[in-house]
């Protein structure tokens, strides 16, 4: 039957499990491959609690944020759900913020609870709270407030002592590559002002120090941090008998001969069977901030991540190794949600808005698509940039094609929608009524960011309101725009396009629906399915 324009499916078109994963880390025989999330989860952290995984990282402006992930073995990752439904304070978060809001996050298991501090480096340093990793989590709590303060991890000791570690931003605080100390209170929800710094990158070739994790083993207070940049850098450790210093530093990992550009920033985890293992980043710029898992191992109580064949003390990331020995050989192949058929009234968990979502965006349905409804340009609208109801999730691979089926429900002219490729350049599928008629065209901007102008292809005439859109991204984000109204022949559109990587996060894709001026009665686009393939 037919409803709004489109056709509710059942069967083989509609089956949610009906497609392979475009990037699998496990390789079915006991190894894995990196990276272990080809996708942008950036600045992860994880924690294990008895013989789960659990995982969270960066996550800006985009909402919700603070995502949460779950592993039974290092390797394969389920997302769960998110730690924050909206970003505060609302009124400025119910705004586009790009590369503001969540900063580097660092997630703790305590006294049977979760916490995940995070930064706003605009506001200062949150907490959250929940009992179970699903949620649902606390409200933010500011544990320490002050402009600049980024990529807080706290430390409970032994005695019951709890601290808290950070770092600076220096576009806000005017200074960077300064780590520092400051004591909280036991329930971790209040820190002190007795900071005290524990380094100076500028004298010891730390540049850039930051993103540091705390923890301590065999006696010593260990600080594992970044150095020399995202896309450059190296992750240094530093240890000390005392929680104030004074430190050594050590380089623990470096590029070395491989590939793997920046290997810094993550988390230190043990096995229930004793083996150590590093998850950390790779800024692959387009496709953001890929996740990768390195062996580690322990020589006079410092830390050597990945390969270190010259055996100086500096390992570089491996490409391909054994899975990590969590006591059970086999575990299911999992990844982060890719395809969406939109069967179920709720929004599918890859799925994030760039801004505090509204209501009237858009809205799930239990009829086979999600109704997502063309809202007004933001006032002073220069492009897509300003726009914070786009809906629109992770690139998961260097290659992929993905597909919508897509009814345009228009009622005036002036109303559009389409799918989107999104970054500081971005390049859509236009499908927009003008004089009573649909067209279809590609928009593309460069420098969005800087407002740059928005240029169209030659338009197409559409008489069918329902219609397939498709990219396909090569490596390189070399993206190819494609429509087709049977869902059998795929005609090009404009031209290819690069995607570029947005503010601090990956291009990512989705779709938008816009209007120009405000009408009483918004047209809508009806998002059958999306799928991603190979």
């Amino acid at each position: 039957m037919c409803f709004t324009g489109i056709q509710i499916l059942t069967g083989q078109e509609k089956n949610e499990n009906n497609f392979s994963k475009v990037w699998v880390a496990d390789q079915g025989n006991g190894t894995y491959k990196n990276p272990i999330l080809y996708a942008d989860y950036s600045d992860p952290d994880a924690i294990r609690v008895g013989d789960d995984y659990y995982m969270t990282a960066s996550s800006f402006n985009c909402v919700p944020g603070l995502p949460i992930l779950h592993s039974k073995d290092l390797v394969n990752w389920k997302l769960i759900g998110y730690a924050l439904s909206k970003q505060k304070p609302l009124e400025v978060y119910n705004k586009v913020q790009h590369g503001n809001g969540v900063w580097a996050p660092c997630i703790r298991f305590y006294n049977n609870e979760f916490y995940i501090y995070y930064p706003d480096p605009d506001f200062g340093i949150y907490v959250v709270k929940a009992k179970k990793a699903e949620g649902p989590w606390s409200e933010p709590i500011m544990v320490k407030e002050g402009k600049g303060l980024i990529d807080p991890t706290p430390l409970w000791d032994e005695d019951g002592k709890a601290y808290l570690g950070y770092a600076f931003a220096g576009s806000r605080a005017g200074i960077k590559s300064v780590l520092a100390v400051c004591s909280m209170s036991s329930d971790g929800l209040s820190a002190h002002n007795d900071d005290v710094m524990i380094i100076d990158g500028h004298t010891t070739d730390e540049v850039t120090i930051e993103g540091p994790k705390f923890y301590k083993r065999n006696g010593y207070y260990y600080i594992f941090a970044p150095a020399g940049g995202v896309a450059t850098g190296w992750q240094t450790v530093m240890r000390s008998k005392n929680v104030y210093g004074p430190y050594e530093k050590r380089k623990v990992m470096d590029q070395g001969k491989s590939a793997v550009n920046g290997p810094h920033q993550g988390a230190w985890v043990q096995t229930q069977t004793g083996e150590d293992w590093f998850i950390h980043f790779q800024d692959q710029f387009a496709y953001g901030r890929v996740v990768h898992l390195q062996p580690m191992k322990w020589q006079n109580d410092w830390p050597v991540i990945g390969n270190d064949e010259n055996k100086d003390g500096t390992g570089e990331p491996v490409m391909a190794y054994k899975k990590p020995n969590v006591g059970k050989k086999i575990f299911p192949i999992e990844t982060p949600p890719e395809s969406d058929e939109f069967n179920k009234p709720k929004l599918g968990l890859q799925w994030q808005w760039h801004a505090n979502p509204q209501i009237t965006w858009g809205l799930p349905t239990a009829m086979g698509y999600y109704n997502l409804n063309c809202i007004p340009v933001p006032k002073d609208y220069n492009n897509l940039f300003d726009v914070p109801n786009l809906l629109l999730q992770k690139f998961p691979s260097d290659e992929f094609t993905a597909t919508a089926k897509i009814t345009f429900n228009s009622r005036f002219d002036g109303e559009y929608a389409g799918l989107v490729i999104m970054g500081l350049d971005y390049s859509f599928l236009c499908l927009k009524q003008e004089e009573g008629k649909l067209f279809l065209s590609q928009r593309t901007a460069l420098k969005a960011d800087k407002k740059g102008i928005e240029l169209e292809s030659k338009k197409i005439a559409i008489k069918d309101k329902t219609i397939y859109l498709q990219v396909k991204v090569k490596a390189g984000g070399i993206c190819n725009f494609l429509y087709s109204i049977d869902g059998q022949k795929f005609n090009s559109v404009g031209d290819n396009f690069t995607a570029r990587e947005g503010k601090w996060i990956g291009a990512k894709i989705g779709f938008v629906a816009l209007r120009e001026g405000v009408i009483n009665d918004a047209g809508s686009v009806a998002i059958d399915w999306f799928r991603i393939t190979n």
